[in-house]
C-alpha cells in the first residue's frame, strides 16, 4: 500500500537497487513451505511434506515467469483556453510494457488546492494486462488563477499472484496553465497622450483622420477634397477642413506586489490583492489591445519583471502567460525604481494596496515626473488583521484614516486614486486626466 502522502519524484527514484522485490506474501510462503518440510523429515511425517506441497507448487507456479520492465506512470490533463471557474479534465495513465500482467496497481496522487478534481483525494487500486494500459480520470474544476499541478502522482505494482512488488514509481508534476477571468471592462476613447502612428484614439495633433478640429484657409499641400466648400463660397477663399490625426497610445500596467493582502477563495469567493490585481490587468490589457493599442507590464517588486510594449492578439497571450507568474516580490530597501522606467507618451495605470509607503512615493515620483499616472486602489473592502486583539479594530481604525491621509496626498500631487469596479471604473478618471492633458500649458 502506498503512503498518506505521496513522496516527492527524486533522483532516488531511479537507483541501481532492484527493480522487483519479493513481498511479505512470498516471504510466508517459503517460511511456511521450510517449516513444514523441516519438522516433516525431522518427525518423520508424510503429511506434513504433503502439507507444504501447495505452497511450493503454487510459488513455482506464480514465479515462473518474472517481469522484467518496470511500469511507466504519467499524468496528463486538457489545458486548452483553461480559465477560472472552467472544466478541466485530468487522467492518470499506467502502462505496463512488460509480458506479465499487473494483478493490483495502486495509484495515489497529489493535486493543487486550487484544483478541485474528483476522487483525487483517494487511492485507486485498478489491474493491467499485459503490454496495456489503465488510466484514471479525474474531472474537476480549476478553481484559481496561476500555474497549478496536477500530481505528483505514486503507483505501486504487485505482480506473479501477489508475490513481487515494484518500488514505488514516481512521476512528476503536470502544470496546468489557468487564465484569469477577465471582468467586462469598458473605457472612453480619449487618451491623455496618443504619440503612435496609426489608431483608433483622437490626438491633439493635426492630421488625417475623422474627429473634425475646425476650419483654416488653403494651403500648399493640402488635399482638394478636404476643401470646406460652403465656407469658400461664402468668403470667396479657399478652406479646407482641418482634423486631428487616429493614433494610438501606450499603455502601462504597474502591478504592485510588495505583499499580499487578504484570503483568496477562488472565482467563487472572495479576492485578495494579487487576485484583483490580475484580473483588473487581464481586463484592461484585452480593452486596450482590442483597440490596437500598445500594452507593457512592469511589477513594482524586488524583480522588477517587464513585458516590452506590442499589439495585437500575440501580446494578450503573453500578458495572460506573463500574468500567470505574479507573485508577491517584497523588497528589502525602496530600490531604484524611477520615472526613466515608464515612456512619457504613455498611460500608467497602476494597481496596487496602497499599504506600503513606498508605493505612495513611487506614485508621487511618476506623477511630478509629468507622467499621466491613475492608481487603481486594490485593497479589499473587508480588509482586516489576521491577529486578533483588544487594540485591533482601535488600531485598525487608526490605520484606514492614515490611509485616507495617503490618498488625500497623492490626490494634491495630481494622482487620480479610484478603487476597481469592473466596467466602467476608469471612466471619469480618464476623461478628467484627457482634459488635463490636453490644456495648454504654461512655461
Amino acid at each position: 500500500m502506498l503512503r498518506r502522502a505521496v513522496p516527492p519524484a527524486t533522483s532516488s527514484d531511479s537507483g541501481h537497487g532492484p527493480a522487483w522485490a519479493p513481498t511479505r506474501a512470498l516471504g510466508r510462503a517459503v517460511l511456511l513451505t521450510g517449516l513444514l518440510l523441516v519438522l516433516g523429515v525431522a518427525l518423520g511425517r508424510v503429511d506434513l511434506v504433503l502439507l507444504a506441497a501447495p505452497f511450493a507448487i503454487g510459488a513455482a507456479v506464480q514465479l515462473r515467469r518474472m517481469p522484467r520492465a518496470t511500469p511507466e506512470l504519467s499524468v496528463t490533463a486538457d489545458e486548452e483556453l483553461l480559465v477560472e471557474g472552467g472544466q478541466v479534465q485530468a487522467s492518470v495513465t499506467v502502462t505496463n510494457p512488460d509480458v506479465i500482467p499487473y494483478d493490483l496497481v495502486v495509484v495515489r496522487t497529489r493535486t493543487s488546492r486550487w484544483l478541485k478534481l474528483e476522487h483525487a483525494d483517494r487511492p485507486f487500486a485498478l489491474t493491467v494486462a499485459s503490454d496495456g494500459w489503465a488510466a484514471v480520470d479525474l474531472p474537476g474544476d480549476a478553481l484559481r488563477w496561476g500555474r497549478q499541478d496536477v500530481g505528483p502522482a505514486a503507483a505501486r505494482v504487485a505482480a506473479c499472484g501477489g508475490l513481487l512488488a515494484c518500488r514505488p514509481v514516481v512521476t512528476p508534476a503536470y502544470g496546468v496553465r489557468v487564465y484569469p477571468v477577465t471582468e467586462p471592462f469598458a473605457a472612453i476613447e480619449a487618451m491623455p497622450a496618443a504619440a503612435g502612428l496609426v489608431g483608433a484614439h483622437r490626438s491633439r495633433r493635426m492630421g488625417e483622420g475623422g474627429e473634425l478640429a475646425g476650419v483654416r484657409p488653403f494651403a500648399p499641400g493640402d488635399r482638394l477634397r478636404r476643401i470646406d466648400w460652403r465656407v469658400s463660397l461664402r468668403t470667396r477663399d479657399l478652406h479646407v477642413a482641418s482634423t486631428l490625426s487616429d493614433r494610438d497610445a501606450e499603455v502601462v500596467l504597474l502591478l504592485d506586489v510588495l505583499g499580499e493582502v487578504g484570503l483568496s477563495g477562488g472565482v467563487g469567493g472572495s479576492a485578495s490583492v494579487l487576485d484583483t490585481t490580475v484580473r483588473a490587468s487581464a481586463a484592461v490589457a484585452e480593452h486596450y489591445l482590442q483597440r490596437g493599442d500598445r500594452v507593457s507590464l512592469l511589477e513594482y517588486g524586488a524583480a522588477a519583471r517587464r513585458l516590452r510594449p506590442a499589439t495585437g492578439r500575440r501580446q494578450y497571450l503573453t500578458v495572460l502567460e506573463w500574468l500567470l507568474d505574479v507573485r508577491p516580490d517584497p523588497m528589502d530597501h525602496a530600490g531604484d525604481f524611477g520615472a526613466h522606467h515608464v515612456s512619457s507618451d504613455a498611460l500608467v495605470v497602476v494597481l496596487t494596496p496602497l499599504i506600503d509607503p513606498r508605493a505612495a512615493d513611487m506614485l508621487a515620483s511618476l506623477a511630478q515626473s509629468g507622467r499621466f499616472v491613475v492608481a487603481v486602489d486594490t485593497l479589499p473592502a473587508t480588509a482586516a488583521p489576521e491577529v486578533r486583539g483588544p487594540w485591533t479594530p482601535l488600531a485598525t481604525r487608526l490605520w484606514r484614516l492614515e490611509r485616507e491621509n495617503v490618498l488625500g496626498r497623492l490626490r494634491e500631487h495630481g494622482v487620480p486614486v479610484v478603487e476597481w469596479a469592473g466596467a466602467g471604473s476608469l471612466d471619469l478618471v480618464l476623461r478628467d486626466v484627457s482634459r488635463l492633458a490636453s490644456a495648454p500649458r504654461g512655461r
